[in-house]
């Protein structure tokens, strides 16, 4: 049933006025995501290279493990948005879960990367149990990073401020890890990629510890006191019915992990099987930061733009850098031109959602009267990121499969048009149909100033 008056009043109290984060809040939250994107990007991005070339064991079975995770992801998000929704403590509802969780995320995404000495069959299960084991509790980082958002402060513009700073700490974390993990696998192997894996990743953990607790320690939610009434899980359902920018958002946040993925767990396979220049995929993740560029000038560009033409744009952007790698060849120049546009329309598709949630939750609110902040950012976010992370791992993995790939192995033609195929035209497609669908969200845009008005009408007791 909707809130009442003093419900909603507790949610929205006097810390709800507009202001200014100081820097520290800002770092704190933007730490979330270094922390979570240092580790979770290690894991989708070399996770299926290291299933075949590392551990082991076939690319099938590395498909078979990524797609049975991505039934597990249809349950946990939404799990993981009713807890966050039902807990109160006294730092807040959100926060809590970054220290909670700190150290089993980095213990699990450690375990996903060791060598077992067991069969090939021990090997593939304990690297589904791993590797799921690694995605929940990432999806319990991620849910409670979303679902803070809208708590951290209520206006509009400070969100996507806000989330410009955290999303380029999350660039920071990609950046070391796509940059650096494949030289460091080196270094700390010596040419043993088992040893190499462990000690790197190791060491990735133990930074995302410490982020994750500085986090914790530098952030402050409001409107979640203790007294604040929780949602039945009946409640956290309804604020979904007739919720489209919702549904809309969801849409494209997929279409865009399954673009940005299927690129980034191939461009190793290109680089080396393809292009014979395996080194070339570190380089390539490292101008990953020019999306630091596009973020930074992401508040700038929605001032003068809506959100949903911005969001087509950076979509579109990074549809059009696939397509001029898919035609690049062999030239080195062109490929990372048409990486670097791919990279900075990436930038700002990867940063709006977040802050487009934020506001598909009042929305949610002023149709039905629920705030379910962690539900909806949770399914929003974790539930995309995951199922479209893991799927754009899977296709590929198929269609490799499909193809003959074999590890270690020089490959036949047939092979080498499918990892073509899944680094350039894939992602090209998965981009340009997460832009149209962006188109249907623009007429919800448009009414964002009336409900925010009408939502503060019904807390001013002088209208009630």
């Amino acid at each position: 049933m909707a809130m009442t008056q003093r419900e909603l009043k507790t949610v929205h109290h006097s810390d709800s006025k507009p202001s200014k984060l100081s820097l520290k809040r800002i770092l704190a939250f933007a730490s979330t995501d270094t922390a979570g994107n240092l580790l979770y990007c290690t894991l989708t991005s070399y996770i299926m290279y290291f299933y075949t070339d590392v551990l082991g064991i076939s690319v099938a079975a590395a498909g078979m493990i990524l797609l049975v995770a991505r039934f597990v992801d249809a349950l946990d998000a939404p799990i993981w948005g009713i807890v966050i929704d039902h807990t109160r403590t006294r730092w807040g509802q959100s926060r809590p879960y970054w220290l909670w969780l700190s150290v089993p995320f980095g213990a699990a995404v450690f375990l996903a990367f060791l060598v077992p000495d067991l069969s090939t069959t021990g090997k593939t299960i304990y690297a589904l149990i791993t590797y799921i084991a690694a995605g929940i509790i990432y999806t319990g980082i991620s849910a409670s990073m979303s679902s803070a958002l809208p708590n951290l402060t209520y206006d509009s513009d400070e969100r996507v401020r806000l989330n410009s700073w955290r999303s380029n700490g999350g660039m920071i974390g990609y950046l070391i890890t796509a940059s650096f993990a494949l030289p460091l696998i080196d270094l700390f192997g010596q040419g043993n990629d088992q040893v190499g894996f462990s000690v790197t990743v190791g060491l990735f953990a133990i930074v995302a510890i410490l982020l994750l607790i500085f986090a914790f320690s530098g952030t402050k939610e409001i409107g979640t006191a203790q007294k604040a009434k929780s949602i039945s899980i009946r409640e956290s359902f309804r604020a979904v019915k007739g919720n489209w920018p919702w549904i809309t958002l969801v849409l494209v946040f997929i279409f865009y992990w399954l673009g940005n993925t299927a690129r980034s767990s191939t461009v190793i396979y290109y680089s080396e099987y393809n292009l014979g220049h395996k080194n070339l995929a570190s380089i390539l993740n490292g101008l990953v930061v020019v999306q630091m560029v596009s973020i930074t000038v992401l508040p700038f560009l929605v001032k003068r733009l809506i959100k949903s033409h911005t969001q087509i744009i950076g979509l579109s952007l990074a549809a059009l850098g696939q397509l001029i790698i898919g035609f690049a060849g062999s030239s080195i120049t062109m490929i990372i031109i048409g990486w670097t546009i791919a990279s900075l329309g990436t930038g700002i598709a990867v940063t709006l959602p977040f802050a487009m949630l934020s506001d598909t939750v009042d929305y949610g609110e002023w149709k039905s009267g629920i705030r379910a902040s962690g539900f909806l950012t949770a399914v929003g976010i974790s539930f995309c990121i995951k199922l479209g992370s893991g799927l754009g791992s899977f296709i590929p993995s198929l269609i490799l499969g499909a193809a003959g790939y074999a590890a270690n192995t020089t490959q036949t033609p047939e092979a080498l048009a499918a990892i073509k195929f899944c680094f350039t035209w894939l992602p090209a497609i998965f981009f340009a149909i997460g832009a149209i669908i962006m188109g249907k969200y623009i007429k919800y845009e448009k009414n964002e100033g009336k409900i925010k008005q009408e939502l503060e009408a019904r807390l001013d007791p002088k209208t009630n």
